[in-house]
């Protein structure tokens, strides 16, 4: 059953990846047939040809290995006497024959973010509507009405790059008796207390009176400016609530700790109309399956009214988030954020494909259906991304002669290009063999080569 699973796994990464190379590369075609470029031919997938058929100059190809595809164009690898060849076209045509087929990605990306946001019956803005009962990042400065602009260094524009921003934070070892620590102890101190009377038999107006006192005792203490008077707060609102519910609730004496961890980093917002820095924010850390800390968010944004240009503007700044965020996630691979097992191929997007479509299927198929849109979305531009970075073989580092043509003013010899090129191409298909590899590994033992 696990090899079956395997397998299927396999042929759906193969289907879902050549379903976008194919628009990858239909950019390169178009543009190319637009300024007049002899196309030779159109392939979807490498190696040997399974199928081929003919309409004018162009040879239309499927071949067996499904990790890629290309648009040969006559003269993109050496000289040619051919007007029509690709070297022969003016610098700025082919700059943007070439960027076309990443263009294409990104634009299908913001296709699937427009179906996806149009079923939506409004959206997340970026500010904060209300916090969860004794929220970590209310006892540490933020407010209702905040509008975040940065989380760290990362800007906010869309609800999902605070998500991304969140996911990103890295673990702080911080002072066990820190202000905003010590004002997260008293809140659970009360959040227990009230959790407690939770089973009781109350009736409505009790629980409302009891809740009020409980909800006013958390407020001040997000507000309150020191130890003592958190403590105070924290012991009169024990008394209240006692009072009100009729119970002698005493509370657990707190361990000293005097280190915790936690998630924290700055924070910018946009308050009152003024843009404030607010230092050593708290997010909500508590401890996963796994037992290491984890980070969540605890806090509501306010809605956004679902209008067209609203649509316009989410399905934008939603497909622009998920730029922003492969373009950080390629800076931690370069850094050495991220390693071996951090990265996915077809096989691997597959799984997580499949996950989500799991995921969905629980709920309903439509939920299914837009779990793996959404995937496909964040492969596509993902592709679209990867192949504009300057690097030998890919698109961006054809682009990155071309620069240097326009500077030097005539072209590099083509056969040197070719050179750079092929070589960049044989380490490209052993990246993408070891990566292959790893996610079939990891599929069946659970864990990558890596480990």
């Amino acid at each position: 059953m696990k090899i079956l699973t395997t397998a299927a796994l396999i042929a759906i990464g193969v289907l879902l990846f050549e379903f976008i190379v194919f628009f990858h590369e239909f950019g390169h075609f178009i543009t190319a047939k637009k300024f007049g470029v002899q196309v030779n031919e159109f392939a979807i997938g490498m190696g040997p040809k399974l199928f081929q058929f003919e309409r004018g100059e162009t040879k239309y190809t499927l071949r067996l290995l499904p990790i890629g595809g290309y648009c040969a164009l006559e003269g993109e690898n050496e000289e040619s006497d051919n007007e029509r060849a690709f070297i022969n076209k003016p610098v700025w045509q082919r700059m943007i024959v070439i960027v076309a087929g990443a263009f294409n990605n990104i634009v299908l990306g913001l296709v699937m973010m427009a179906i996806l946001v149009i079923q939506s019956p409004m959206f997340s803005s970026t500010t904060i509507s209300d916090f969860a009962q004794s929220a970590f990042t209310s006892k540490s400065g933020l407010q209702t009405g905040d509008k975040f602009l940065k989380i760290g260094d990362y800007k906010i524009t869309n609800s999902r790059d605070i998500t991304f921003a969140v996911a990103m934070l890295e673990l702080d070892i911080v002072d066990g008796q820190d202000f905003s620590v010590y004002k997260e102890d008293c809140g659970f101190t009360l959040l227990r207390q009230y959790t407690s009377l939770k089973a009781d038999d109350y009736t409505e107006d009790e629980l409302k009176e009891i809740t009020e006192a409980f909800n006013d005792g958390i407020n001040k203490i997000n507000v309150c400016a020191s130890k003592e008077e958190a403590d105070k707060i924290t012991q009169e609102t024990l008394a209240q609530v006692n009072k009100l519910s009729g119970k002698d609730y005493k509370p657990e004496e707190q361990e000293y700790m005097p280190e915790r961890k936690r998630f924290r980093t700055d924070v910018t917002v946009l308050r009152a109309g003024e843009e404030i820095t607010l230092e050593d924010v708290d997010f909500y850390t508590y401890l996963g399956d796994d037992g290491n800390p984890a980070v969540a968010i605890d806090f509501s944004v306010e809605p956004i009214e679902k209008t067209f240009l609203s649509t316009v503007s989410e399905s934008f700044t939603g497909t622009v988030s998920v730029v922003r965020m492969i373009y950080k996630s390629l800076f931690g691979l370069v850094t050495g954020t991220y390693g071996m097992n951090d990265m996915a191929g077809p096989v691997g997007a597959a799984s997580v494909v499949t996950q989500a479509a799991q995921s969905g299927l629980q709920t309903s198929f439509v939920d299914a259906v837009d779990n793996i849109l959404y995937m496909m979305m964040i492969i596509t531009v993902n592709l679209g991304i990867v192949n504009l970075l300057p690097l030998p073989a890919l698109d961006g580092g054809r682009f990155l002669f071309m620069v240097i043509e326009v500077i030097m003013r005539k072209p590099v010899p083509a056969k040197y290009e070719g050179w750079v090129h092929a070589a960049g191409f044989i380490l490209l298909l052993g990246f993408i063999a070891v990566i292959t590899l790893n996610d079939i590994v990891r599929l069946i033992t659970g864990s990558g080569i890596g480990g």
